[in-house]
């Protein structure tokens, strides 16, 4: 694995790459999550291609989230990315990472497919940010990973108190700073998801089997399945919105089987919108 640097408009955008053959996968992960993240899903791919694992900004080593930030911002920092790869690509996102690959895909021609898991939308936890943006602007990123996993993703107190005494804790406080932007930068954006229905390069959807229907990711989910009733959707068996960190080997199994089974097809090609 080796690190690499794109530059757009005076911002560093960095990313972790492992070097294969073929058709790069690129990785878009969502709010609370880096390249670092996701190395448990990428050593447990097995596909023979590239992997390029983007740490969006607001993650070290890659720039801050900047002035007039919004998913546009993202959008166009995926573009820049995905032009300077060059050729087809297999796109993956998650969460927020997955609003910022269905946008970008609705505006290029030379993807070969899309994979979102548990893709967000407006309206996403729009009460939850002012006590996130309260709390970061003080400096206390302790409350603002408690809040993040108790008033956004709905887990107990106790599941909290356990995660707060393991290794992960330190990890998330440098993400949770740019979380309350993030959010709402989600909920600010008027995604038109009726778009989606013009995409033409094979879709999955991935819906951890205990969000189904629940606030506020199966919500979210729904919302975007129901615009793209082309994709195939796959559930993933007792997770919910963190099977890259829970069940980092059940979700590479999804991803390769998903890239591999279009191994030497044509790039396909997106709406007509291009780029």
């Amino acid at each position: 694995m080796r690190s690499t640097s794109f530059h757009r408009s005076g911002t560093v955008l960095t990313a972790e790459i492992v070097d294969g053959d073929g058709p790069p996968l690129v990785i878009v992960p969502g709010v609370m999550s880096d390249a670092a993240a996701w190395r448990p899903v990428v050593e447990r791919l097995g596909l023979p291609n590239p992997v390029v694992t983007i740490n969006r900004r607001g993650r070290e080593p890659s720039g801050p989230l900047g002035q007039d930030y919004s998913v546009r911002t993202e959008v166009d920092d995926l573009h820049h990315i995905l032009d300077t790869l060059g050729g087809a690509v297999e796109l993956f996102g998650w969460s927020y990472g997955g609003l910022i690959a269905l946008e970008a895909a609705c505006e290029r021609s030379d993807l070969r497919s899309l994979i979102a898991y548990e893709p967000v939308s407006a309206p996403f936890a729009p009460a939850a940010i002012p006590a996130l943006r309260a709390a970061v602007d003080r400096g206390d990123l302790d409350a603002a990973v408690r809040l993040v996993n108790t008033d956004v993703s709905g887990f107990s107190a106790e599941y909290v108190a356990a995660l707060r005494e393991s290794p992960a804790w330190a990890v998330l406080r440098p993400l949770a700073a740019p979380l309350p932007t993030e959010l709402a930068a989600v909920n600010a954006y008027p995604a038109d998801l009726q778009r989606y229905r013009a995409l033409t390069v094979p879709v999955i959807l991935l819906l951890g089997e205990l969000n189904a229907n629940a606030e506020p990711y199966g919500t979210a989910f729904g919302r975007i399945a129901e615009a793209l009733p082309q994709a195939r959707i796959d559930l993933l068996p007792g997770q919910g919105h963190l099977a890259h960190a829970q069940a980092p080997h059940l979700l590479a199994r999804h991803i390769a089987d998903a890239v591999g089974a279009r191994a030497g097809e044509e790039p396909g090609k997106i709406g007509s919108a291009g780029r």
